[in-house]
């Protein structure tokens, strides 16, 4: 099987960064800066800001004169860096060999790519091409408007990518009909507006007539290359190779690679982290609840719609503020039963936020959770539904609002002989398991501990209990069992404990676990049968 490449290829990052993050301003003149102040320079601007007159490398103030209705955004590394991941969470939820394009400088900074490995995709999208509409329909849907280009080599697909992104499309089509003659250029390759498909013997005609800038030579050997009367693909390939080495320097062997379209590796599956990652620095500090709610909802939004490519939902967040004055809020909000809905999670972070506010406004905000699967549970037939996950996530959140994250959980025993160690653990649902049919005519009865003991007052005067008065139980004792010995701790006199233990029934028909506490001595209602 040939080996097939695509590149996804997202043109303007700055610029679709912020839009992702607030797609209010699409359709509006919108700019990205490089700072804050007058000064600022642009670095990017939207189609509309292009149509006012607006260019990049100008001042903020300058922008703004020629178009008063322009907004201005600050670029976000924090943004950027989201919507690199989310480019290439989408090429994992096609193919399960991603690579992520190095990052490059000058004209082609502000790009982003990834490639993926395309090979025998038609008998899962029928085409190549449908490959590629797929890819780009995904990627628009996850808030990054990106191009796609499948060809025999990573060069070439990510040359075509270029191609269609800086709209040099119609010029290479043109070629390539040209010198197929008659038969039209749509014959063997598929031509789009975001997608492009090339086959192994159209390549070398498409990258022809292509300019030699979209080879990203650096800047020294552009110019040398201008010298020479070299400015488009076919006028580089048709030069002897050795002879520009000689004269231009091995710098000029990548282009020259690019340019023949040489094959490569195919990209190689990296490890995937399940770890998933927003953020958002703000361009003014949030004092209140409610604007943080809002900016958080943006933020979950996008931590859902990531998860939900790779097939995850959240579990526990790491929510990090940066107070203004050089101070850092960390918090890690446990979420009992994963949940890929943005509103129930919202609804868990306001609760951690209000039991305590932040101490000082809030200008950036990072969020991290790692992806968990998705739980399935087995319904019953003939018994309804109970409370789904999320609700039950929502619950548990409130109460630890309401008595504090040290006092909710589920508790388990540890190894130590005191009766009353435990510890307590986050709360987690438990698998579905099948419980066995109980066996007619058996009765069990469950020792219900009470933590901290009840106290209670006892008559025993021959050592054996004959009456109490309690919070639990009152009355003469009818009935008793025992008394059982335990003791421990006997090396520290801190931990050491004795307590004789009974089981009694009163004159009321409450059976109760007794015990009387040597080391203290106090008599305390440990436990009540059920």
């Amino acid at each position: 099987m040939a080996v097939r490449i695509a590149c996804l290829l997202a043109a303007d990052l700055p610029l679709t960064a912020v839009l992702r993050a607030q797609p209010e301003l699409a359709g509006l003149p919108l700019a990205i800066v490089s700072g804050v102040g007058p000064r600022a320079q642009v670095i990017a601007i939207s189609a509309e800001a292009a149509r006012a007159g607006v260019r990049p490398a100008v001042s903020v103030v300058h922008a703004r004169s020629i178009c008063p209705a322009l907004r201005v955004r600050v670029a976000s590394p924090a943004l950027e860096r989201a919507a690199c991941e989310t480019l290439l969470d989408v090429a994992r939820s096609l193919s399960p060999r991603v690579a992520v394009a190095p990052p490059r400088s000058g004209v082609y900074a502000a790009e982003a790519a990834v490639f993926l490995d395309a090979s025998g995709v038609g008998s899962l999208f029928r085409s190549e091409q449908g490959f590629a509409a797929a890819l780009t329909a995904r990627a628009c849907g996850a808030g990054i408007p990106a191009v796609a280009a499948v060809a025999s080599s990573r060069g070439v697909s990510l040359l075509a990518a270029r191609c269609i992104a800086r709209g040099l499309l119609q010029t290479a089509q043109t070629a390539q009909s040209a010198a197929e003659g008659s038969r039209a250029a749509g014959d063997n390759s598929a031509l789009q507006d975001a997608a492009l498909v090339l086959a192994p013997a159209e390549e070398a005609t498409f990258l022809d007539p292509l300019p030699i800038d979209l080879l990203d030579p650096e800047d020294g050997l552009a110019e040398a290359l201008t010298r020479f009367g070299i400015r488009r693909v076919g006028e580089l390939t048709r030069l002897p190779q050795r002879s520009l080495v000689t004269r231009l320097g091995p710098g000029v062997r990548r282009l020259l690679a690019l340019a023949h379209g040489e094959k490569d590796t195919v990209p190689l599956p990296g490890a995937v982290e399940t770890r998933v990652e927003e953020g958002v620095d703000l361009e003014w500090p949030i004092e209140n609840l409610e604007p943080l709610s809002f900016v958080l909802r943006g933020l979950l939004a996008r931590l859902a719609e990531r998860l939900e490519l790779r097939g995850l939902v959240c579990g526990d967040l790491d929510l990090e503020l940066r107070l203004a004055g050089g101070g850092c809020d960390t918090r890690r909000i446990g979420v009992s039963a994963p949940s890929g809905d943005p509103r129930t999670l919202l609804g868990v972070l306001r609760l951690a936020l209000e039991h305590p506010l932040p101490r000082a406004p809030v200008e950036g905000i990072a969020l991290a959770t790692e992806g968990r699967p998705v739980r399935t549970d087995q319904l019953d037939l003939f018994r309804p539904a109970g409370p789904t996950p999320s609700a039950l996530g929502r619950t548990l959140a409130e109460l630890e609002a309401l008595c504090g994250s040290e006092r909710v959980g589920a508790p388990h025993l540890v190894d130590d002989p005191h009766p009353d160690a435990f510890a307590q653990s986050p709360f987690a649902l438990p698998g579905h398991t099948r419980k066995a049919a109980p066996r007619p005519g058996v009765a069990i009865a469950a020792l219900r501990a009470l933590r901290p003991p009840v106290p209670a007052e006892v008559r025993a005067p021959r050592g054996r209990p004959e009456w109490i008065r309690s919070a639990v139980a009152n009355g003469p004792i009818v009935g008793l069992a025992g008394p059982w010995r335990t003791t421990g701790g006997w090396w520290s006199r801190e931990r050491r404990f004795a307590f004789d233990s009974f089981d009694a029934r009163t004159e009321d028909g409450n059976v109760i676990r007794l015990r009387f506490d040597l080391v203290q001595g106090l008599w305390q209602v440990d436990a009540v049968y059920d």
